[in-house]
């Protein structure tokens, strides 16, 4: 038993065009590739980017950055230094995961 090859060009031609576009509709459906880009983040209630930038300038103006600095270095801080630094470190990662820094 032999398999029936098609033999026209247009023929071939329109199986490989059906094929492929069966492949690109099954890949869309998919939901698209994993891991891709997962979008901004919502901001908690009541926050806005001006507020959370305003916040981490205050905080920055105050000098709690080299709390920051300490703290990722490893080195003690008193307990009012690491809830200053873990506040900055909060609102930062807020202020970049809702993508606040990208105009």
């Amino acid at each position: 038993m032999t398999l029936n090859v098609v033999r026209s060009p247009m023929r071939r031609r329109g199986l490989v065009c059906a094929v492929a576009a069966g492949l690109v509709l099954a890949g869309c459906a998919g939901g698209g590739p994993k891991g891709g880009d997962p979008g901004a983040k919502a901001l908690p209630a009541g926050q806005t980017c001006q507020s959370i930038k305003a916040d981490l300038d205050r905080m920055v103006n105050s000098g709690v950055q080299s709390s920051v600095e300490a703290q990722s270095a490893g080195r003690k801080l008193s307990p009012n230094q690491k809830a200053d630094a873990d506040r900055y470190n909060q609102l930062l990662a807020y202020y970049l995961g809702a993508r606040c820094h990208v105009v």
